[in-house]
């Protein structure tokens, strides 16, 4: 059976904490709120540490390639386990664990590529190009819009003389005549 977890807010945390000083074990609480024990446990410390404070949710700056290798370098060749090492450098198990895989498949020089985060920018080659006004076109681009423009305009009346015929087939089959308009 696998446990749905779920996004805890600050009274969340907070009542967590409070079972846990009242005797509960994580592995319940756990189980009864759908909240990681791994990260009960580091909820735990942070609030013995800095108090109240240290439950709430931190937005993360981006780190250099430095920082990643030296929290790397302590999970992987000193053996810490990574609770130990996300509290010490205030860092998320996630971040870390992603960082290890980078450096397990591409190596450390990955940690510092710089990766762009959204959407790429525009290319000007990627798209259909803008369209030019009259005034901007030569005489040979002119003539070429105009003859795509009847062309287009003769297939709509092509096709609109079919739904017609169309039509007026299917009134005849039922024996009504068709309109004269």
């Amino acid at each position: 059976m696998s446990i749905k977890y779920k996004k805890h807010s600050i009274k969340d945390r907070i009542k967590y904490i409070k079972m846990l000083e009242k005797g509960c074990s994580i592995r319940s609480i756990s189980i009864k709120y759908g909240i990681d024990h791994r990260l009960l446990s580091i909820l735990w410390t942070k609030y013995q540490n800095e108090g109240v404070l240290g439950l709430e949710k931190k937005n993360y700056a981006s780190v250099d390639g430095v920082f990643k290798e030296t929290v790397i370098h302590e999970v992987e060749e000193k053996c810490i386990p990574l609770p130990e090492v996300a509290i010490k450098y205030d860092v998320s198990i996630s971040a870390i664990n992603s960082w290890i895989k980078i450096v397990r498949e591409k190596g450390y020089a990955a940690l510092y590529e710089i990766k762009k985060r959204g959407r790429p920018p525009k290319d000007t080659n990627m798209g259909r190009p803008r369209k030019k006004k009259p005034e901007e076109m030569t005489e040979l681009e002119l003539l070429r819009y105009e003859n795509e423009r009847l062309r287009a305009e003769v297939a709509l009346l092509k096709k609109v003389r079919a739904l017609v015929e169309e039509r007026e087939a299917r009134l005849r089959a039922t024996g009504r005549k068709p309109s004269k308009n």
